[in-house]
């Protein structure tokens, strides 16, 4: 029993040990990072991936991008029919160039 015990709280010493804990901020970060789409560089279906865009805003940013070359700010995504001030911010994150 008393190996039990012993045993019972190492595990616990352990679980709220600060070298398990993980930094909220870091780990939204990595995530995010993961989800990034590369505007200059994506193709339609994952231009899908961000938010408010569909196939059809996909199509227009890549479109916009073959006529006009690649983007060289996040903002120039406002030059693309259908895409707005809320898309941009609300994807503004996960772009890069």
């Amino acid at each position: 029993m008393k190996t039990l015990s012993a045993i019972f709280v190492a595990i616990l010493i352990l679980i709220a040990s600060p070298a398990f804990a993980t930094d909220d901020n870091t780990a939204t970060e990595s995530f995010a990072a993961q989800l990034a789409v590369n505007i200059n560089s994506a193709d339609v279906e994952t231009l899908t991936q961000l938010k408010g865009v569909g196939e059809k805003k996909a199509a227009d940013i890549v479109a916009w991008r073959d006529a006009n070359g690649t983007f060289t700010s996040v903002e120039q995504l406002l030059e693309v029919r259908g895409i707005g001030p809320a898309i941009l911010e609300s994807n503004r994150d996960r772009i890069q160039l």
